[in-house]
């Protein structure tokens, strides 16, 4: 099975600027509004990867799991259960923990073009009888492909958009396809604008108007529209370390699979609408190697060098092989240097290596060596590496899997990722699942709400 180009990780387009200029204090005060929260992100097990096309040059994985191969319920040890109505910014619980299972199973993506040194040879003892040539020189310029559903409109007029908004839902009943036509054709930056305009026009703000005319979740996933994309990932975070228990979950999932500059700029965001340190925040809420990788992460400083050097993936490699599966016990802090300071190129290739000198796939070695919290954050990072898109098409699936819908998470992978690369998570879930992100979200959705999914994703 074949896959599309793997785009290096770091090359995502930013997010837009926050606070959006001249609207630093236009976001809703606290305590206004209520979000529900449904429960936990459930433990993965082992799975490895399948192999990669051949002409990518990667050694096969042993074995490839079917989608399910995750246990379906469960959740991160301490991870809070469904329930509740949290409150919108300021009051306790917005962050949505993801539910469903696990992530292995899903595909390495190829580069964008061949490496250096030829296809793969067919050596036997290697994981699915491939190894690349040693040592493969450094790829041509690699192309980026990634591409968000939702582009900015052309001929945007935000004071024309406020009217249509203010028409809406003015009198009795909703006009809610227009709502709907709006702000699912409109980038977070465009909403933000027209955020502005509608209070500049009419003196009211466009957020309260909207929660009194909308419920459930197709309120939620409006709100969340019109947030900073990074006021929302903040806030996420915040809530997902505030009060009785913690959303590991909603960490990992975030920290963990974001750029330098999008972790900086949540970083900042946190401190200055919450008054808070996440690194506090963070050592109060976990502990161990767990709290270390996340204090890693929060740093922003990853490696973002494009180019990769097979020196230093046979190196680390061979490094990660005498801290785990090499030696008695495990050293846990090389597996955090590695994994937190490399870049996804390079620990890419750092996998491929790995995969020759101990016959097993990385993510087989950390479900061996690992468990809980810990297990779960330095697999996400793998699975960004090899393959960011297919990791949230994964954690889609299982947000609809099996009896009821974790909206939540549903609502914040559409959101976060709609201006980034849903195309490719798109694509990917056709890939790994034999059906489309929209067949499924219509047949787990409904009314407004399956509505503007459909037209976010692109359906």
């Amino acid at each position: 099975m074949s896959y599309p180009g793997y785009p290096p990780s770091d090359g995502y387009p930013a997010f837009p600027g926050y606070p959006p200029t001249g609207q630093e204090s236009v976001y809703p005060p606290a305590g206004q509004y209520t979000y529900p929260v449904p429960g936990g992100f459930p433990p993965s097990g082992g799975g490895s990867y399948p192999a990669a096309p051949p002409n990518a040059g990667y050694p096969g994985a042993a074995g490839y799991p079917a989608p399910g191969g995750y246990p379906t319920s469960g959740g991160f040890p301490g991870a809070p259960q469904a329930g509740g109505m949290p409150p919108y910014p300021g009051g306790p619980g917005f962050a949505v923990p993801p539910t469903g299972p696990g992530f292995g199973g899903y595909p390495q993506q190829a580069p964008a073009q061949s490496y250096a040194g030829g296809g793969p040879a067919q050596i036997p003892g290697f994981p699915g009888g491939q190894v690349p040539s040693p040592m493969p020189g450094p790829p041509a310029a690699v192309v980026q492909y990634t591409q968000g559903t939702i582009q900015a409109a052309p001929n945007f007029d935000a004071g024309r958009d406020a009217e249509i908004l203010r028409k809406a839902m003015k009198g009795f009943g909703t006009d809610e396809q227009a709502i709907i036509d709006v702000v699912a054709n409109r980038s977070n930056d465009q909403r933000q604008k027209i955020k502005a305009a509608f209070k500049t026009m009419y003196g009211k703000d466009l957020i309260k108007d909207l929660k009194s005319e909308l419920s459930g979740n197709v309120e939620e996933l409006i709100l969340a529209l019109f947030m900073p994309s990074t006021y929302y990932d903040a806030w996420s975070l915040h809530h997902a370390m505030k009060g009785a228990g913690t959303q590991e979950s909603v960490l990992i999932e975030i920290l963990c699979t974001r750029t330098n500059q999008e972790i900086r700029e949540i970083v900042n965001c946190y401190k200055s609408e919450f008054g808070r340190d996440i690194e506090q925040d963070i050592r109060s809420d976990t502990s161990g190697h767990f709290e270390r990788l996340l204090i890693s992460m929060c740093q922003g400083n990853r490696d973002e060098n494009q180019s990769v050097d097979y020196q230093k993936a046979e190196e680390d490699a061979q490094r990660l092989y005498q801290a785990g599966e090499g030696k008695l016990g495990t050293d846990e802090s090389c597996f955090n240097m590695v994994l937190a300071t490399r870049s996804f190129p390079q620990l890419k290739a750092t996998v491929e290596a790995y995969s020759r000198i101990a016959n097993r796939d990385l993510l087989s070695s950390i479900d061996r060596e690992f468990s809980g919290n810990v297990e779960h954050g330095l697999k996400t990072i793998v699975q960004c590496a090899l393959n960011r898109p297919a990791f949230f098409a994964e954690r889609l699936y299982y947000s609809m899997k099996g009896a009821g819908t974790d909206d939540s998470t549903l609502i914040r992978i559409v959101v976060t990722r709609s201006e980034i690369d849903l195309v490719q998570i798109k694509q990917m879930f056709t890939q790994m699942y034999q059906k489309t992100l929209a067949t499924m979200i219509a047949s787990d959705t409904s009314g407004d709400y399956r509505k503007l999914l459909l037209a976010i994703v692109g359906q």
